[in-house]
């Protein structure tokens, strides 16, 4: 299946000011877990020219892989972190590297509360159990690099979130300290702080649960917390209201309510950006034979609430209708993601008019493991080629 680029893509490939940041297109390449960080958690040589390559591309902005604030078990291995020196000084080199090419470029600050497992190598070398808001597992999950191939346990309720918050504030402190020009806080895909929000994982009965309002002081103060550091028009937000993945979704009445509030909040603190995600069948799991994500127009629904805050938009968004979203005023940049895993050069090809095929090898998404050879590691990471002419 290929993105079509049939129209003038003027105002896709237009710029866009953040605040004193300038992009100059409106094409962003969206986070993407790819496993690479080899043998540990430390970003190395093959991830600096992934990250290179992708910025030589020419995207408005690139939004950087998941980056584990602490050290804390995962649903892929090998994803990198940002807790300590050696992480720090390692993406130093990659930002540096994608400034140099002319790119923007945010770290997205991940935490992923219950969809973490005790038998993760991480997990066992932090010495902690895995938190999260309530005590309620998630339905699901395969950690496909643990022996038996386990589900989701039932995680440890969080006596303090402040403890949590001060994480992510570290996080957004090592993260300016390794050169990135922002944060993107991830609050979608059914981690940390999409727990939080949602009230089919967060059942607390103190002030950081219950009401619309109690779940969303977590996220709030966390987006205060990065705020702190690096400015409003530097610090973004990653939403998936849709929910489904990950065994997230509330009624569709309580959806509306508390993204309508949580989203209203969050725009007052004039954001760098708000970015959507919206249903992908892709994203959705199946329960007793019924799907979980509690679908409606992401657009339609939350778009009028968004006043001061840039919005982007995520998930199977082709260049055409970018281009007329953007057009039309709906939303101010688009966020490609799986065009970016086959394309090092998104937006070289939608300006030549090359149709971005989406075909992905997904049995080298994830990477082969920390035991794999360079070659392997290479594969299906940065041996796809950039275009060199017009098809």
């Amino acid at each position: 299946m290929a993105n079509t680029t049939t129209a003038n893509h003027s105002a896709l490939l237009s710029p866009l000011a953040i605040g004193p940041l300038k992009m100059p297109n409106r094409v962003v390449m969206s986070a993407l877990t790819r496993s690479r960080c080899v043998p540990t958690n430390v970003p190395n040589d093959l991830n600096l020219e992934y990250y290179v390559q992708r910025a030589r591309g020419g995207p408005g902005l690139i939004i950087s892989e998941g980056i584990l604030i602490v050290q804390q078990g995962t649903e892929w291995q090998n994803a990198p972190g940002i807790w300590n020196k050696e992480q720090v000084e390692a993406w130093k080199k990659i930002t540096s590297a994608v400034h140099a090419e002319g790119c923007l470029i945010f770290a997205q600050l991940w935490h992923l509360g219950r969809t973490s497992h005790p038998d993760a190598p991480e997990q066992k070398a932090s010495g902690e159990p895995v938190f999260a808001p309530s005590a309620i597992s998630a339905r699901g999950g395969k950690f496909r690099f643990i022996p038996g191939m386990p589900g989701y346990v039932t995680p440890t309720a969080i006596d303090d979130p402040r403890v949590l918050i001060e994480q992510f504030k570290q996080s957004a402190i090592n993260a300016k300290e390794a050169g990135f020009d922002g944060v993107e806080l991830h609050g979608g895909s059914g981690y940390l702080v999409h727990q939080f929000l949602d009230s089919t994982s967060n059942v607390r009965t103190d002030s950081w649960g219950g009401s619309v309002e109690n779940r969303s002081r977590f996220v709030l103060d966390t987006l205060k917390e990065l705020i702190s550091i690096f400015g409003n028009k530097r610090v973004s937000i990653k939403l998936s209201p849709i929910g489904g993945y990950n065994d997230m979704g509330m009624p569709i009445e309580e959806t509306l309510n508390t993204y309508n509030y949580f989203i209203s909040e969050a725009d007052k603190l004039d954001l760098a950006y708000i970015c959507m995600m919206r249903y992908l069948p892709f994203l959705d799991v199946i329960y007793d034979g019924v799907p979980r994500a509690i679908q409606h127009d992401t657009l339609t629904s939350y778009r009028p609430i968004i006043q001061r805050s840039p919005l982007f938009l995520n998930c199977g968004v082709t260049p055409d209708e970018a281009e007329a979203l953007i057009s039309s005023k709906q939303i101010d940049a688009a966020v490609f993601g799986m065009p970016f895993i086959s394309h090092p050069d998104v937006p070289k090809r939608i300006a030549m008019g090359i149709p971005l095929d989406t075909q992905i090898d997904f049995a080298t998404l994830y990477g082969p493991g920390p035991q794999a050879s360079l070659e392997e590691l290479r594969k299906g990471y940065t041996d796809y080629p950039e275009a060199t002419h017009k098809s």
